[in-house]
Formats: C-alpha cells, structure tokens, sequence
C-alpha cells in the first residue's frame, strides 16, 4: 500500500471514530430509565463474552502448542460434557434470566388514570405526535417529542404506511411500528436534555432522514410548553410575515397543514402551528429559520427524494422570503 492511500485509509477511520464521539444519538449515553438498563445489560453481556472469548482462544492455544498431558486432558469426554455442554447452557440461561429481569420483561401494564399518554403515528417520512393532557384533551405536533424529566410517559406507537421503527436511543430501546396495531413504550427521562431520534426500520427511499427530536424538560417547564403548544397559533403584527400568512393560505397550504386559528386545517401533512419553535425542518432533516423554510418550500424534493409534498416553484423570491418569515414566527 503506497503512503499516500494509508494516510487516506488512516485519516477515514479517525474520521469515522470522532463521528461516533457525537452523543446526541448515543445509546452509550443513556438519559432515559429503560435506556440505562439496556446499557448496563450491553456491558455486562459484552464482558461475559470477551472473557469466555479469552478464554476459548487461550484453550486453543494449549490444544495446538501445549504439553501432551495437557491435549489429552482437553480431549477427554469429562472436559467436553462440562466446558462444551454444561458451562454454555448455565452461562447462556443464567444471562437469559438477567436479561428478562433487568429489562423488565413481560406483558405491559395497563395505564393507570394519571399516566402520561402520548400517541406518535410514523408516516414516509415524518411522525405525527399527539399529545394528551389530564383532562382527555388532544392537539397534534410533529417530528419531535417533548416529555417532563422523571415521569413515566406512555408512547402508543402505530403507522399510516409500512412498518416502521421508533428509537430514542438515550432514551429507550426500539420499538416497531405495524400497521393495523398499537405497540406501546414507555419511557422515563431521568435527566434533561435535548437527544436524537431515528426510525431503525428501513421504510423508502427517504429512510435515512426520517429522524426526531425528543425534548426533556423539568414538569415545570414541560406544563408551561404544554399550555402554549395546545394553543392557536399567534398573529405576527410584522407586514411581510402578515404577507406571507396570506400567501399560505392562497396557494392552498392549508389543505395539507394545519395552523389552529386560521383558516388551514389540513391533515394530510405535519401541523404547523408552532412549527417556528421546533428544533428541526422536515422530521430533522434542516435546521429551523427562514431560509431553511425557503429551501424546503422550493427545493423539497432534492433535500428529500420522494415526500409527498411538491416543489413550490410558483412563488417570487419576495414572496418565498415573505411565507418563510410567517412559518419562522409560528412560535
């Protein structure tokens, strides 16, 4: 290999290594009850099985280079029934049991009257999120989950389309998404914090940027989010977003999109209402502001090969600027 292409080959791998140091995404970073349960249970495991591992390739060693006393020993059928047969089944049961139990295995519980309840619907390529309060009441959002640090939050879990896959990993463990059935996670943050989400089920050709945010607050800020986020969206005073409210309604957003307090009241598409305050564009595709709204309105179906929403091509640039200055203040 000539220098050249090994500093190539170096210089990938380290990239590729500093990539993995991002903890937004990281299940090695758990935030979540269930998600550090399943980190303790990936450590105990992998440890289980390096030091069986050493120790199968220590054995190897002594049965290919060691003394003849020691080779027939390892041959001989007592070794065989105890190390082949009896170790593996009470190693690999008794690491069964640990798992069922530090995972809390089993059939859910029924929701009690004061759990949390939220619903998230996947759909190519992008999750509807709806949220219920104490009282039974609902209001949609999407492409990002809010959840108060330290209660327990019931996810029902269920898809428009084809199967897809929920996973928080700092959160929780996957969980998939099947037509026609609610599965059901629950999660408990224990700490807040902004993490990343993705569908872990290949579901199109726009799988990859099918990802979420999930916002942990304290119940305090999270019940204050709440009474905001249920509520219509607020009138901008600024002319040219007043401008780009009406360009929204014209050229008949509103059919697909939802923004309480107007006349918009789509279903087909992700509610609007406070789209200016989420995190992301386009279920984490682009980051939030005006000029991310503009790129998506124009240029969607290069950002995201396949959505369903059409390029928007018959606007100015005036008026591209103007309904992506309104859809930034719906905060």
């Amino acid at each position: 290999m000539s220098k050249g292409r090994f500093r190539t080959t170096v210089g990938a791998g380290l990239l590729v290594l500093l990539a993995a140091c991002n903890q937004e995404q990281s299940a090695f970073a758990p935030t979540g009850a269930e998600a550090e349960r399943i980190n303790v249970l990936f450590w105990v495991m992998t440890i289980a099985g390096g030091l069986i591992l050493v120790g199968v390739i220590v054995l190897s060693a002594v049965a290919i280079c060691g003394r003849e006393t020691l080779r027939a020993r390892l041959s001989g059928e007592r070794f065989i029934r105890g190390a082949g047969i009896a170790f593996p089944v009470v190693v690999l049961s008794m690491l069964l049991v640990y798992g069922f139990v530090i995972l809390g295995a089993g059939a859910s519980a029924p929701p009690s009257d004061n759990e949390m309840r939220f619903a998230i619907r996947g759909e190519q390529w992008w999750w509807r999120v709806t949220y219920f309060d104490a009282d039974g009441n609902s209001f949609e959002s999407a492409n990002e989950l809010h959840v108060p640090v330290g209660q327990p939050v019931r996810l029902e879990l269920t898809t428009a389309d084809v199967i897809h896959s929920f996973w928080a990993p700092r959160l929780a463990g996957k969980l998939d998404m099947i037509p026609g059935r609610i599965n059901v996670l629950t999660i408990t943050a224990t700490e807040e914090g902004i993490s990343r989400g993705q569908c872990a089920e290949y579901c199109g050709g726009a799988h990859a940027f099918m990802s979420f945010h999930v916002v942990a607050q304290t119940p305090e800020d999270f019940e204050e989010w709440m009474a905001k986020e249920s509520g219509p969206a607020v009138k901008n005073e600024n002319e040219r977003a007043a401008r780009g409210r009406e360009l929204f309604l014209d050229a008949g957003c509103g059919g697909c999109h939802t923004i309480r307090g107007t006349a918009a009241a789509g279903a087909i598409g992700p509610d609007l209402t406070h789209v200016g305050g989420r995190h992301s564009l386009a279920a984490a595709t682009l980051p939030n502001g005006a000029a991310a709204f503009a790129d998506w309105i124009s240029n969607n179906q290069h950002i995201k090969p396949e959505n369903k929403m059409p390029p928007y091509n018959i606007f100015t640039q005036s008026q591209l600027e103007d309904l992506a200055l309104y859809l930034e203040s719906l905060k």
